[in-house]
């Protein structure tokens, strides 16, 4: 399990597969299994019965995860997306900088 770079809450670009160049913002990580769901991103269909909760079931949309290493950070400001560098401070703090424009990252409220 590497270290990851993507947080809940970053703006990222799917680089691969049926959803290539959509741009979402990240809803959960899942870092034991290297993957992240996105709001819009791997749409998929599921049929419920009628339960106590729901007493109408019918069909569910949700988001399915992908796999991390389809996505990629989109810095804000562009729709520009970047591989992303640590780079640790004197102080002792980590910041995560772009690669392509050597901008700082911030980190998600």
């Amino acid at each position: 399990m590497a270290k990851r770079k993507i947080m809940k809450g970053d703006q990222v670009k799917v680089i691969r597969g049926n959803y290539r160049d959509m741009v979402g913002a990240v809803m959960e990580v899942y870092p034991d299994k290297d993957r992240v769901r996105i709001e819009g991103v791997n749409m998929r269909k599921r049929h419920t019965r009628p339960s106590e909760a729901d007493p109408d079931g019918g069909i569910i949309s949700f988001e399915a995860p992908i796999h991390i290493s389809n996505v990629m950070l989109v810095e804000s400001g562009s729709e520009d997306a970047s591989r992303v560098r640590i780079q640790v401070e004197e102080d002792g703090t980590k910041e995560r900088i772009s690669v392509k424009s050597g901008n700082p990252i911030a980190k998600p409220q």
